[in-house]
């Protein structure tokens, strides 16, 4: 999902004779930073959580001198399913801040790269990672339970509005979402 807010752009690197012919990247991607490994600690939650009106509780902190903090999300409504998981928004009970929690199972079977990656994004068009942990089921079935910024809007959805309607998707929307898409990479 592509947020709404617009990055300014600078222009394309100077090239050199030293990568003539090489692709050039935009400054943007030097300003992506790395987040530390050590902001986010996984916890285990028991349960479910994916019913509307259960409450899910979670700690985070604990590490380097931090206080453990108790945070609280109650699942509101599912808003996507996939192959592996659900993506469900909720509320933080202590901020009142609507988050999207995407629930993946962990299959032994395949490895699960998203947690590393959503750990090295920090893009303003890319949805952040604010929390993650895990929860297991009765059937002792391991779930990572990734807390996303929640964007309310897909483009999916825009699309499929338009052509509800019958109309073409404005051009400025066109430009927008490929914008943002583009600088996102």
């Amino acid at each position: 999902m592509a947020s709404v807010g617009l990055a300014p752009t600078s222009g394309l690197r100077e090239s050199s004779a030293h990568n003539a012919g090489v692709d050039r990247l935009p400054e943007e991607m030097n300003d992506m930073r790395i987040r530390d490994d050590k902001e986010m600690e996984a916890a285990i939650v028991d349960g479910n959580g994916t019913e509307t009106g259960h409450i899910i509780v979670t700690t985070i902190g604990g590490r380097n001198g931090q206080l453990k903090q108790t945070i609280s999300y109650m699942a509101e409504r599912v808003v996507g399913q996939g192959s592996f998981g659900v993506v469900f928004q909720a509320k933080c009970l202590e901020t009142g801040e609507t988050v999207a929690i995407k629930k993946v199972l962990q299959d032994k079977r395949y490895k699960n790269r998203e947690l590393q990656t959503m750990r090295l994004l920090d893009h303003p068009n890319v949805v952040s990672l604010k929390h993650c942990f895990f929860s297991t089921t009765d059937k002792d079935e391991l779930y990572l339970n990734l807390v996303l910024e929640y964007v309310p809007e897909t483009v999916h959805r825009v699309i499929k509005h338009y052509n509800k309607l019958n109309q073409r998707m404005p051009l400025i929307l066109v430009k927008l979402y490929t914008y943002q898409l583009l600088c996102s990479f």
